[in-house]
């Protein structure tokens, strides 16, 4: 199964950014994966939220590949715990799924046709991070799913 992570704009702040990297390169030991960056919207702020929305979505639906699992990091999505999110892998890695894209919409979410699209929502948490650090909490949070699905001490219960 091939893994891949879809964000807008690149991660400024040093620490966010080297988080970042350990976890791409911490991921290589379990699974092919990809993090795939879409350049931030230019001249976003004179768009309408709709307008906005409806843009980001044409990259995100261009982004995906045809047959992929696609699951939206959403506010409204399912919560999880580390250990459920594991299992939620492991389900998806029996079942024979060939491609798991996780999506982080823009600031006001997703259009209209990437909720089509999807085949669930997933959150974080009920309170609301930066773009910018949900890049590495996600990407911690796989890690730590497959730390647990191999039975490595990465994880306590």
């Amino acid at each position: 199964m091939k893994i891949r992570f879809i964000a807008f704009g690149k991660t400024t702040p040093t620490f966010l950014a080297e988080g970042v990297k350990e976890y791409e390169k911490r991921l290589t030991h379990y699974i092919s994966f990809e993090l795939k960056l879409i350049p931030d919207i230019k001249n976003a702020k004179s768009l309408s939220e709709l307008q906005q929305k409806k843009m980001e979505g044409d990259l995100i639906l261009k982004a995906c590949a045809d047959g992929d699992y696609i699951v939206l990091l959403d506010e409204r999505g399912k919560e999880m715990s580390s250990p459920g999110f594991a299992e939620f892998l492991e389900k998806r890695i029996l079942e024979g799924t060939r491609s798991l894209c996780f999506v982080s919409g823009g600031p006001y979410g997703f259009s209209d046709e990437v909720y089509k699209t999807a085949s669930g929502k997933l959150s974080l948490s009920q309170m609301t991070f930066s773009h910018q650090m949900v890049k590495v909490i996600f990407l911690e949070q796989l890690y730590r799913a497959f730390t647990i699905l191999k039975g490595e001490p990465y994880h306590h219960q």
